[in-house]
């Protein structure tokens, strides 16, 4: 009997587009006749399914069945396809621990801390070889004083982050100090990504992107991706407006830096407790070769030009086969 599978996708955030396209390439990518796929779209006011012939049906929320005229639908597992909240901050995975349905994604705790780029930072403090760039974070109450450690502590330029946002939304490069306090508003102003600020020093280097997933064999990192932008920097429009960002997969590195950030990669997955899939971003610092951690994506894009499938493909692997096995791993972990 093929395991049936809730593909979810939707969310609660300006990411929900991109959460929709890269549901709409696993979907594709599993359509045989090991799964029996229902996509299921969350919003902040509906959860449903829509049917071949175009019906609508919502999901019981009480134990996330879908009463269709063919009967009551259970499923096997959750592969959860949302980008930002709910899906990538924990609040679904603690859902769906309550109901005991497994998932593909990191689990509660996990989800919920590396949501939250400071506390994902203090976490990975003391990892040999992984550099990470200071940074004060701040909140509307303690707005005043963290402006001025900013100003103190830090040197310019500075990139403001919404602390829980993803996808480089509401994201700004402060070059000078009178820039400083409309970058934070804009951050703060930034739709369910909490209400702290993380300003960090700017690192001058290479970007890179690196997937790890839990195979059947253990932990594999797949080939890095270089990302190359016109851009000031990797924002929203540079990841995805065409033409503006050049990426390489696999990334043009030395043996022995690519021996480096696999090691790391792992680090960080180990230490973070991670599950399934992940991808890590790095800078490469030109002056020093030190790689400097920038984020981890728990919930990582995968559209046709995603960073993740350009992986898959760099790694010799199909994309239906990976998926296959992330839902494989999921249903016995």
């Amino acid at each position: 009997m093929s395991a049936k599978i809730a593909l979810i996708t939707g969310g609660f955030t300006g990411e929900i587009e991109i959460s929709l396209k890269s549901a709409a390439f696993v979907e594709q990518k599993l359509q045989t006749s090991r799964f029996d796929v229902y996509k299921i779209i969350l919003t902040p006011e509906s959860w449903y399914h829509v049917d071949d012939a175009g019906i609508k049906h919502e999901v019981n929320r009480n134990d996330f069945t879908l009463s269709l005229k063919d009967g009551l639908v259970k499923f096997d597992l959750a592969f959860i396809m949302i980008h930002g909240s709910p899906g990538e901050d924990g609040r679904l995975q603690g859902y769906l621990d309550m109901i005991g349905l497994k998932y593909t994604s990191c689990d509660t705790l996990t989800s919920a801390l590396t949501m939250n780029k400071a506390y994902t930072k203090s976490l990975l403090q003391g990892i040999d070889g992984l550099y990470l760039a200071p940074s004060v974070c701040l909140s509307p109450a303690t707005r005043a004083v963290s402006e001025i450690n900013v100003k103190n502590e830090l040197k310019l330029p500075y990139f403001v982050k919404p602390n829980g946002g993803g996808s480089s939304i509401g994201m700004t490069k402060v070059k000078q100090l009178d820039e400083l306090s409309s970058a934070i508003d804009r951050a703060l102003g930034t739709e369910n990504a909490g209400k702290q600020v993380l300003v960090e020093e700017f690192v001058s280097g290479r970007e890179f992107s690196v997937g790890i997933y839990n195979s059947k064999a253990g932990l594999k990192v797949l080939p890095a991706t270089e990302v190359i932008t016109t851009r000031e920097f990797f924002d929203f429009e540079a990841k995805y407006i065409p033409g503006l960002t050049k990426e390489i997969t696999p990334a043009d590195l030395t043996n022995e830096q690519q021996g480096r950030v696999e090691q790391l990669v792992k680090e960080v997955y180990i230490r973070l407790n991670c599950k399934g899939l992940v991808r890590i971003d790095f800078f490469l610092e030109r002056e020093t070769d030190k790689f400097y951690f920038i984020e981890i994506n728990t919930i990582p894009g995968q559209t046709e030009t995603s960073f993740i499938p350009q992986q898959v493909r760099a790694a010799g692997l199909q994309e239906t086969d990976f998926y296959t096995e992330l839902i494989e791993q999921a249903l016995v972990e």
